[in-house]
């Protein structure tokens, strides 16, 4: 590095310290970055691309931002991966030998960013750390923003794990290059990219460590892989951000059986929290149920939503809660109105606690302390013992918020360099330096009243800046008013002149003296009343934590009365009855009327799987949604829209709905359709709610139908679990009959000389066509697709219906074409598999007699009435021959037709 000067230098060495990460390398009022940072960096927030001297022969890239907009290019660079570090000047510039020390002071990842324009207000930014152990794995999931801390030790493998991280949706995973490996390998890729940072273990004192932020009793709850999880974690971030994290006051230990699990294809298929083509709020669960008033009850809800309670007695505490709300207008209101004042508590904690909170950030504290004992009283006038409970334990914190009224002002400024924050009487001193400050002030205006007086002019202004302080400023027009010698010039403007005086210059010293001395102190007794509240960090989150929970619940309440919804009956039990559900996102959406509420019935002796056919378009995939919806709002303590609702904990929901390739991965529709099935019958219990929509498509009808009756069988008989599967299979309706727990349903529809109407309602049966061709003309395809369609339709119809009749006419004992899967799926009842399509061929095989369908239709005729047995002739034995090798079981319509003229015409 001795080629280049001492700055580059300088710079290539603490570059050299962060290799991963771009360098904010701070240069006067700019953060300027080099070499291959320069070329990065200017490429992805579109700026301008420079050099610079460096020492060498060739000019060193650079480019940079001003620092007093560095917020919104490093929210840019993380949003897009990146970490940045930032480079401060560390030392005064004037007292600086040689060139000026510098340090990185803070490392920004995507899992650590304190930025608020980068974070959403309503929505967590969770980084996890993921360590192995021989207990297993444990994982600790933190928000930096928040403080808050989860942990939890997991003991079934890798795919329970996997399935948590996807929980949180985390922006960054830290843990050994092993782990990081195995997991990006096998995660699945939902929602934003995740950044990986590879940190090993270290051997610390690790009990030490944890003392310095949590109680001995959290600390004594940490065991192997939880513990180094933890220590990992906080490792990290001390390594990151440089500092104390002093907001980390608790961990939440919890275990995955408390919580309902679902993978992440579930909650995007059920559209919990965003909608699967927008990726939007709007229309969601979340969007319709979300009444929360403040940005901390709406990130709580949004956990709560993702992890619903397998604990009844929790869940009939929020629902009381709930009922209670819901039946007093007054008590909602009171509880609402108070949250209205309440800000965002747990990250103006975390400022606080991180030291980048400002005066304003006091003032919303402040006032959001000001509204606890309204909230307490509301919740204690309620009538709910629930949040009864929840205020007694809201400690208000009555003192911190006195302690910020008598310190700082109603209105400070956004800096806490400038003064102007502090209340007068809070320091005797300070009092002092502004009553100098502003006498000085007040002699400024009168020297300018006076010299006004003296010259005559009327245009003369005392004026101060930061380069020349106070001065006095004529115009060029009336310099020759000015008496002689008695002013000194300072500076010459093109349209003025300005001027010192002795005394100006002596009183300009004593008020720059006493604001210097004033900004310092005021930004010391800040400092000194931030550390005060930063002793209480720990009420203050148990305040924030208690006051979301409320929010949530009122919230509940809210929409609940808004859209009429139930109290519904959690058990513990297995049957579920649904009277009049509805699928509360699509009915908010189009108008009450319009939507075809239905009934759910599934008891373990009577009715645990449904077997639902039906059309396109006529409502199976809503009403399927719709069962697990209201399970899930059941379990997080919501009401919902029924009349009367029984639902059994569900200890994880399995959801296959919509096709899907897996382009990246390389695997197909059907592909991705078995692994989810696999997944499926590999973790599904007797407690579990499984739906799956259109079983069996993206392969031959043959080979769907017999995966999708094997799959039925095998929940049936050996996961006894609640399932709900939509399929076009209407020859699957026999199962009926075998499988003592399946029950028959279809969606009904009204056919008139008006047209076919989807009525939405699910009945018992099952239905015996699909309307694929109406729905397709409902799309708006050309007319001469629908009718040469329904041309093809007509003729493979009739080809059955003659295959029949040929079959009964020649005493043959065979079903019809149409029907004849049937048998073969009823012998294979008892799961045994369909080898090579072997029971296929020999239930197809009968029709080889029905050499009638190729003669004319008198001779056909008296052939039927006669029952007679011709001879077949060579010609009609090739033809027979090449019919009896034909694969009609996996033939498509079209190629039915082409077969049969072709046969006809060799006859």
């Amino acid at each position: 590095m001795a080629q280049y000067t001492p700055m580059i230098q300088q710079y290539l060495a603490i570059k050299a310290q962060v290799p991963d990460a771009l360098l904010f390398f701070r240069l006067g009022d700019f953060y300027e970055m080099f070499f291959d940072d320069a070329l990065e960096a200017s490429r992805e927030l579109e700026i301008t691309l420079t050099g610079r001297e460096g020492g060498t022969e060739e000019r060193i890239p650079m480019c940079g931002v001003p620092y007093h907009a560095a917020e919104g290019f490093l929210t840019r660079l993380v949003e897009k991966g990146y970490k940045v570090a930032i480079c401060e000047q560390v030392e005064d510039p004037a007292a600086a030998k040689g060139i000026v020390r510098r340090e990185i002071i803070r490392i920004v990842t995507p899992g650590t960013v304190m930025e608020s324009k980068a974070l959403g207000e309503a929505t967590n930014n969770y980084m996890l750390s993921i360590t192995q152990s021989v207990d297993g794995y444990g994982l600790t999931a933190c928000d930096i923003s928040t403080g808050e801390l989860h942990v939890t030790l997991i003991v079934a493998g890798i795919e329970p794990m996997l399935d948590e991280i996807n929980v949180y949706a985390p922006s960054e995973i830290i843990g050994s290059s092993e782990l990081l490996a195995i997991i990006k390998e096998r995660l699945p890729i939902v929602g934003k990219p995740i950044v990986y940072t590879t940190r090993e273990h270290k051997n610390v004192d690790e009990q030490a460590q944890l003392l310095d932020n949590f109680p001995l009793e959290q600390v004594s709850s940490l065991r192997g892989a939880t513990k180094e999880s933890v220590m990992t974690l906080l490792m990290y971030l001390q390594e990151t951000q440089k500092r104390s994290l002093s907001h980390f006051k608790h961990i939440h230990l919890y275990e995955q059986a408390q919580y309902m699990t679902m993978d992440p294809f579930t909650r995007r298929n059920l559209e919990l929290t965003e909608t699967v083509r927008e990726r939007s709020k709007k229309g969601s669960l979340l969007w319709l149920i979300d009444g929360t008033v403040t940005a901390m009850g709406a990130r709580l809800l949004r956990r709560w939503i993702d992890k619903p309670l397998l604990s009844k007695e929790r869940i009939d505490e929020r629902l009381e809660a709930v009922e209670r709300l819901y039946g007093n207008l007054i008590a909602r209101d009171e509880v609402r109105i108070a949250l209205k004042e309440v800000y965002d508590l747990e990250r103006l904690v975390a400022r606080l606690s991180y030291g980048n909170a400002n005066a304003r950030d006091m003032v919303a504290l402040k006032l959001s302390l000001s509204q606890v004992p309204l909230l307490k009283e509301a919740c204690m006038n309620s009538g709910s013992a629930t949040l009864q409970k929840l205020a007694s334990q809201m400690d208000d914190c009555q003192d911190i918020k006195n302690w910020i009224e008598q310190a700082i002002v109603d209105e400070p400024p956004v800096s806490v360099r400038d003064g102007g924050m502090i209340r007068v009487g809070l320091d005797d001193y300070l009092d002092k330096l502004k009553e100098a400050s502003m006498n000085g002030k007040k002699w400024i205006a009168e020297l300018e009243r006076k010299e006004r007086e003296v010259t005559g002019i009327k245009s003369l202004k005392v004026g101060f800046n930061k380069v020349f302080g106070y001065y006095l400023e004529v115009t060029k027009s009336n310099i020759g008013s000015l008496p002689e010698g008695r002013y000194e010039r300072k500076q010459t403007l093109a349209n003025a002149e300005r001027f010192i005086t002795p005394e100006l210059k002596e009183q300009e010293t004593l008020i720059l003296e006493a604001e210097d001395k004033m900004f310092d102190l005021e930004f010391e007794l800040f400092s000194k009343l931030r550390n005060q509240i930063c002793e209480h960090v720990s009420r203050l989150q148990g305040l924030a934590e208690r006051i979301a929970a409320v929010d949530i619940l009122q919230g509940f309440a809210h929409t609940s009365a808004a859209n009429h919804y139930v109290r519904p009956d959690i058990t513990d039990q297995y049957d579920m009855k649904i009277e009049h559900g509805r699928h509360p996102v699509v009915e908010a959406v189009i108008e009450r009327k319009a939507f075809i509420a239905n009934d759910t019935e599934m008891t373990r002796d009577v009715g645990r799987m449904l077997l639902i056919t039906g059309p396109n378009m006529a409502g199976k995939s809503t009403y399927m949604r719709q069962v697990a919806i209201l399970t899930i709002m059941g379990q997080i303590g919501c009401f919902v829209p029924a009349n009367k609702a029984v639902i059994p904990l569900v200890d994880r929901i399995f959801t296959r709905i919509g096709a899907a390739d897996d382009l990246i991965g390389g695997q197909s529709t059907f592909m991705v359709e078995m692994m989810d099935i696999q997944t499926m019958t590999a973790k599904a219990t007797s407690r579990s709610l499984v739906i799956i929509d259109e079983l069996g498509r993206g392969t031959s009808t043959g080979e769907g139908m017999a995966i999708a009756q094997a799959v039925i069988e095998h929940l049936h008989n050996h996961v006894g679990c609640k399932t709900l599967v939509s399929t076009h299979f209407h020859e699957l309706a026999h199962l009926e009959q075998s499988l003592a727990y399946l029950n028959n349903y279809c969606m009904a529809v009204k056919e008139s000389d008006a047209g076919v109407t989807f009525l939405r309602k699910l009945i018992r049966g099952a239905a015996s066509t699909s309307y694929g061709i109406y729905c397709a003309e409902l799309a708006g395809l050309p007319q001469s697709i629908i009718g040469r369609s329904y041309d093809l339709l007509h003729a493979f119809e009739t080809r059955a219906g003659l295959l029949e009749a040929a079959a009964v006419a020649e005493g043959a004992e065979v079903a019809p074409v149409k029907d004849a899967i049937e048998p073969v799926v009823a012998e294979t009842s008892a799961a045994k598999p369909i080898e090579n399509g072997s029971k296929l061929e020999e239930a197809m095989s009968p029709p080889i007699v029905q050499l009638s369908l190729f003669d004319t239709g008198e001779e056909q005729k008296a052939k039927q009435q006669s029952g007679a047995n011709e001879i077949i002739n060579s010609k009609q034995h090739k033809v027979l021959e090449q019919l009896k090798a034909a694969d009609l079981i996996n033939m498509t319509p079209l190629q039915a037709l082409n077969l049969i003229y072709d046969l006809k015409q060799k006859l």
